[in-house]
């Protein structure tokens, strides 16, 4: 059955928790950014209030209501030309005159929001954002003080360049995310390794049972840890459990053959004294009965065994065995048989196989005229398939029908009981094969059977 891979518990395990690795980091990421840009404004905005308080200290009015000062605000930022970093101070009454600005501003001018647009609030503070001498963005905060008891006034402005606030965070975010990139990427290496070492076990389970179903052990066999150890154990209770099935149903099928075999014996024994055509009734029917007794023995065989989870077989070991008697059975006919170069395993017991095969070639080599043709052939992964072709005259449609009802005989001059291809039927339907019959390339019967195989004793 073909399976996708996110049924695959490992790979479910690993996705959920990296899903969840990338998700508490994406969210980390975001909390530690948005905390960092929140300070960083902060401190900006402290930074330029401190320097408009110092702004204010460092300016007076003379006594002809001119503004008057030096100040040094302690940043040369603010006497480099066009930085971004300005200060000016202008008057804010009429019998107020003068200007002072930074040797940063010089003579230009900051355009100023209108008062309509940004109002000082109750303090007589505003701040607002304005664009810069030389494309930055500037962060304004301004204030309006009276100097003297003569109420003249002047209008103090401190500019600091929001571009680099802004630079300086795009780069921490940057970094942040190339550290927390290689953090998540060495937790989802180290959360898969951790998962891959913690599901190990199960990997071992599993190999284990397939060693079961390929006949290379008869258990489970290895150390398991606490959480699998009850379910190995079940396992091989049941491996345990069918294989008692299995020899109880072999028993008694042997149990019934012999108590048959004497019966059956004497009837034949008694027919033969009768003598004359009730004789030959009787013992014609005796044998019959023999053959249709043995075949159903064969049958619940075939049934309890292939229950079994041990059973391998190789097919060319067996099949050559059957092959070599039929071609002494029928030395004028040319029997020949061929196999893949890479050994095919049956999944089933060796007499199962010998009986199918051994029951094809049997029938084709009645009907041959020259030629039996044994061809054993991989099918898929977990099927191979066994044609049996001669050159005999063949079968149409409905005699290939016929030919599969049991007891069905289509030439009494033939010998037979006519219960070998039902006997194939049987045991490849046991096995959830098929048997299909067609005519061959030399005009005769071509029968061709499809059974399960499973890797060999070396993994082939």
């Amino acid at each position: 059955m073909r399976t996708g891979a996110f049924e695959s518990l490992t790979v479910r395990v690993i996705l959920f928790s990296s899903l969840w690795a990338v998700l508490a980091l994406v969210v980390a990421g975001g909390l530690i950014s948005t905390l960092y840009a929140r300070t960083a404004d902060r401190g900006f905005e402290d930074l330029i209030s401190a320097q408009l308080y110092n702004l204010v200290n460092s300016v007076s009015v003379s006594d002809k209501g001119e503004l008057q000062g030096a100040p040094d605000l302690g940043d040369l930022r603010y006497s480099r030309p066009l930085s971004g970093w300005y200060w000016e101070v202008l008057p804010a009454s009429d019998n107020t005159s003068g200007r002072l600005a930074s040797a940063s501003l010089g003579t230009l001018d900051v355009k100023a929001a209108s008062n309509a647009d940004v109002p000082f609030d109750l303090y007589y503070r505003r701040q607002y954002e304005a664009a810069g001498l030389n494309g930055e963005d500037l962060f304004v905060l301004e204030t309006e003080v009276v100097l003297d008891a003569d109420n003249h006034a002047a209008r103090f402005r401190v500019m600091g360049n929001a571009s680099v606030i802004a630079g300086d965070k795009a780069q921490f975010d940057r970094s942040l995310a190339l550290y927390l990139g290689l953090v998540g990427l060495g937790s989802v290496v180290t959360n898969a390794l951790a998962i891959l070492f913690g599901l190990k076990p199960l990997t071992a389970a599993r190999r284990a049972l397939g060693n079961v179903r390929n006949g290379r052990a008869e258990r489970l066999e290895g150390s398991f840890p606490t959480e699998i150890r009850p379910l190995a154990a079940e396992m091989n209770a049941l491996i345990d459990n069918n294989r008692r099935i299995v020899e109880r149903a072999r028993t008694q099928v042997g149990n019934l053959a012999h108590s048959l075999k004497t019966p059956i014996a004497v009837l034949v024994n008694e027919a033969g004294a009768i003598g004359g055509e009730h004789g030959r009734l009787v013992a014609d029917q005796s044998e019959r009965m023999r053959q249709q007794v043995q075949h159903y023995l064969d049958r619940a065989r075939v049934a309890a065994q292939s229950e079994g989870v041990v059973f391998h077989t190789p097919v060319k070991a067996a099949a050559e065995r059957v092959t070599r008697v039929v071609a002494k059975l029928n030395p004028a006919l040319d029997v020949t048989a061929t196999f893949p170069a890479t050994e095919i395993v049956f999944a089933g017991e060796r007499q199962d196989l010998e009986e199918i095969v051994g029951n094809l070639m049997e029938n084709a080599g009645k009907w041959a005229r020259s030629t039996v043709r044994l061809t054993c052939a991989a099918e898929t992964a977990d099927r191979f398939s066994l044609a049996v072709e001669d050159d005999g005259p063949g079968l149409s449609v409905e005699e290939s029908a016929a030919a599969l009802r049991r007891g069905q005989r289509l030439d009494e001059a033939k010998p037979g009981s006519g219960l070998g291809l039902s006997i194939v039927s049987d045991i490849v339907g046991e096995y959830h094969g098929t048997l299909s019959l067609s005519r061959s390339p030399d005009g005769g019967l071509r029968a061709q059977v499809t059974l399960p195989r499973t890797p060999g004793p070396q993994g082939a």
